[in-house]
């Protein structure tokens, strides 16, 4: 079968390409018979214009793409789901680029998105969140940015100058040690996160400041690092829960690590929240999954997205478009938490 392509279109419609562009894309008002008469056609042969060609004509692909590490991670579909229906409604597509944790593969796809004239990049996660991330990394970003607009989720690098989105995640890692201060805790441990990451030390420190407000502590042996699985967060809560003096709450870095701790705990015969109380992070799908049911702290993951590729809209079309929005989280209180042992 022939491809039809804009030139028979033109000729089986008695008018030039140039008119049958004009019909295709809305560049100049064409009259209404002869628009009527070319759509005619177009409908006949269920024709579709080649999308790179018209890329090549107007300069735009109406492509978004978004790097994330780890697909995995229910957090970042989470993201990628607002992304999405805010694009749709904007008439972008995406390609969603997954980088596993691979600072080379954010390179590569930063290099492949450029060749392929995207009109925007999310980045989350990834070297974004690398508290010393190396000057050749962000350099590669930056340089991204001149030509595509570059907007940042939850992350952050030095002196770029890059459009941000991002919640408040000391914020949210205060509320939850604020939540479980309230409900009687005073063995207070945090578990899952790795040290060299900004996610990881922003809730560490807001951690400890709310407990020192309290006159509390978070001791060492209560500060266990590693991923942000569930197999980490299984390991991780099972080295406390090997201590002499257990702690009677448990704040984890994220809803994965959290769900681990809750399979650690019910292994080893722990009744949640009577015997310990368990917080994650991020307010997943997840942690409504599970039982008991998790307390944790949302991100407003769909909101982020949103935001996002709300901002990418508004650079491409010369609005006002603001340099940095944060998010408010907010505490989400459920089946996993409650009264420390030995409180009425």
């Amino acid at each position: 079968m022939k491809n039809i392509t804009i030139y028979d279109i033109a000729k089986e419609a008695d008018v030039s390409v140039t008119t049958v562009s004009r019909v295709l894309n809305g560049t100049a008002p064409v009259k209404a018979s002869t628009k009527e008469a070319v759509l005619r056609v177009i409908e006949k042969h269920k024709f579709q214009p080649n999308a790179l060609a018209r890329s090549l004509i107007k300069k735009e692909t109406g492509t978004i793409a978004m790097i994330v590490p780890d697909i995995t991670n229910p957090f970042f579909p989470e993201v990628f789901w607002g992304s999405e229906n805010e694009a749709r409604e904007k008439g972008y597509t995406f390609f969603l680029c997954n980088s596993a944790g691979e600072y080379g593969r954010e390179s590569e796809y930063l290099s492949i998105l450029r060749e392929k004239r995207v009109e925007g990049i999310i980045f989350v996660g990834g070297r974004i969140n690398l508290a010393n991330c190396p000057p050749e990394l962000v350099q590669e970003v930056v340089d991204t940015a001149k030509g595509i607009p570059v907007v940042l989720v939850n992350g952050h690098l030095a002196k770029s100058q890059l459009h941000r989105v991002y919640t408040d995640e000391a914020a949210g890692a205060a509320l939850a040690a604020q939540h479980v201060i309230d409900l009687g805790h005073r063995e207070i441990a945090f578990i899952g996160g790795m040290e060299e990451l900004t996610t990881t030390i922003q809730k560490v420190k807001a951690v400890k400041r709310k407990l020192e407000e309290h006159g509390l502590g978070l001791r060492k042996d209560r500060l266990l690092f590693g991923e942000f699985s569930i197999t980490a967060g299984r390991e991780l809560m099972a080295k406390l829960l090997e201590q002499a003096d257990r702690p009677t709450a448990v704040i984890c870095v994220n809803d994965f690590t959290a769900i681990g701790a809750i399979k650690a705990a019910t292994e080893r015969g722990l009744r949640i929240p009577d015997d310990i109380s368990i917080v994650g992070f991020d307010d997943s799908p997840l942690s409504t999954a599970v039982i008991p049911e998790l307390t944790t702290v949302t991100q407003n993951t769909n909101e982020l997205g949103k935001l996002a590729v709300e901002r990418i809209y508004q650079i491409n079309n010369g609005l006002p478009a603001k340099r940095s929005t944060v998010l408010q989280p907010k505490l989400v209180v459920r089946q996993s938490t409650g009264r420390a042992p030995g409180m009425a």
